[in-house]
């Protein structure tokens, strides 16, 4: 087993269980079988580069996020940076009004994130 195979199968299930997905539920996303969701997970599979796509896909994250060796804290940062980009990308076209709306929308839907009402 490979060191390379190990990693990405290690992202994978970290991946997976953050979202609290079974190997099962993995695998109806992605059309592969369980049993192959399991080998990739334990480095024992040489993944395909359309395996790993389809497993990104079903995960909901690029497939770089599933190549990042710099350690399973790290993925929490990529998939922050993504997040960011896409959200840049939706506004990349709207004019200073609607900005100034939406911006005005996020500070009260924070303030109403961080009240107890909604924690409770």
């Amino acid at each position: 087993m490979s060191d390379f195979l190990k990693s990405v199968g290690g992202n994978v299930r970290l991946l997976r269980k953050k979202q609290g997905l079974t190997q099962e539920e993995l695998a109806e996303r992605t059309g592969l079988q369980e049993s192959y969701i399991g080998s990739i997970e334990r480095g024992e599979r040489n993944i395909s580069l359309l395996s790993l796509e389809k497993v990104a896909i079903g995960l909901g994250v690029s497939p770089k996020t599933l190549l990042n060796f710099r350690g399973v804290d790290s993925l929490d940062t990529i998939e922050q940076n993504e997040l960011v980009k896409a959200i840049d990308t939706l506004l990349s076209d709207k004019e200073s009004s609607e900005l100034k709306f939406i911006l005005n929308f996020l500070h009260d839907l924070s303030i109403f994130v961080d009240s107890k009402e909604f924690k409770s």
